[in-house]
């Protein structure tokens, strides 16, 4: 399997996606790697997770329990600090890069926040691995489908470390640079769905900020299978996009309400915030293809992509907008989170 034997670098493995990246690598769901360090400048965090792994309740999790005591160790250190990326880095064969500011009204307020983390630290990664001669076979970068036509800062210093990393397979070409964009992640830290959960127990009122707002319903382990097909299978430069279902955010507010007496409040759109999520833009269309349940947005450097013709799979963006996850099958996605509401 594809990282059996590997040393793997999680950079933010202690947030919901690092997490979640973390515990498949555990369970081995690609292979037994030789090693899996945890990045992160949190040690309050670290110390939880690390507690989590060694308390398993259930005999299930008998061999993520086992792994963790023989191939998990912890870090501390920043992505914006360079010396203490290219220490991580020394040992290393895969950096999964999800380290990020990611909440789009933060960054707004604190943009050069966001550039040091987002933009620098992608750029410190590409650096060390070029000034320290590591012998790093790939780095995926974790973005998002705000780095699409971006009209927030989140997004812009997201595409800024996309066309990083891009330009980093021809700055260190032993070295495979891939990326992948996905949208709104269901229960990941700050998403709409875990603050809908909350307010409906505390009796609400559920607040939207358009009832016009739309967007892709993702689940942590789509997103982390997503990670994985783009380690198993992206060509350098390729950036690999989920096909996913989309709805309309007050549809899931309705379907986690489920008929109860609790309002719903319009708040207006927030700083930097999207109406409709896109994941390939018009501009990118023309050199997007289809791999499996994938699709992928070949590099804009020409000098990375395969001479060999394709045919491209969409004919315009792909957008939220084009809802398909109504009724029924919006419940069936929601009702892992619909217990908790009462």
């Amino acid at each position: 399997m594809i990282l059996d034997g590997k040393r793997v670098l999680v950079t933010g493995g202690t947030g919901s996606l690092g997490g979640k990246v973390v515990r498949a690598l555990l369970r081995g769901d690609v292979g037994r790697p030789a090693g899996i360090t945890v990045f992160s400048r949190d040690e309050a965090k670290q110390n939880d997770m690390r507690l989590s792994f060694l308390n398993r309740p259930a005999a299930t999790d008998e061999v993520i329990y086992t792994n963790s005591q023989q191939l998990l160790s912890f870090r501390i250190g920043d992505v914006r600090d360079y010396a203490a990326i290219r220490a991580a880095i020394e040992h290393t064969d895969v950096v999964i890069n999800a380290a990020a500011l990611k909440q789009v009204p933060s960054c707004e307020y604190f943009p050069v926040e966001a550039v040091q983390t987002n933009v620098m630290g992608a750029a410190n990664l590409v650096r060390a691995i070029r000034e320290s001669g590591a012998r790093v076979e790939t780095v995926v970068g974790i973005s998002t489908d705000k780095a699409c036509k971006p009209v927030n800062v989140m997004g812009m210093t997201k595409a800024l470390m996309e066309r990083i990393f891009a330009e980093a397979n021809l700055e260190v070409p032993s070295t495979r640079f891939v990326c992948v964009r996905y949208g709104n992640v269901i229960a990941s830290r700050g998403s709409v769905v875990p603050l809908f959960v909350e307010q409906i127990a505390n009796g609400g009122p559920v607040t939207i900020t358009t009832e016009d707002m739309t967007r892709f319903l993702l689940s942590l382990d789509r997103a982390v299978e997503t990670v994985f097909a783009a380690l198993e299978g992206a060509r350098q430069g390729e950036t690999y996009v989920p096909r996913v279902a989309a709805a309309r955010i007050v549809d899931v507010a309705s379907t986690l309400i489920d008929g109860r007496a609790i309002r719903i409040d319009v708040t207006g759109v927030r700083p930097g915030e999207k109406t409709h999520e896109i994941m390939v833009s018009e501009e990118e269309c023309h050199r997007t293809i289809s791999r499996g349940d994938y699709y992928v947005i070949l590099p804009m450097l020409p000098e990375l992509r395969d001479k060999q013709p394709f045919t491209p799979s969409l004919t315009t963006e792909y957008s939220s907008s084009a809802v398909n996850l109504e009724g029924d099958a919006l419940r069936e996605a929601l009702a892992p989170f619909m217990a908790a509401t009462r």
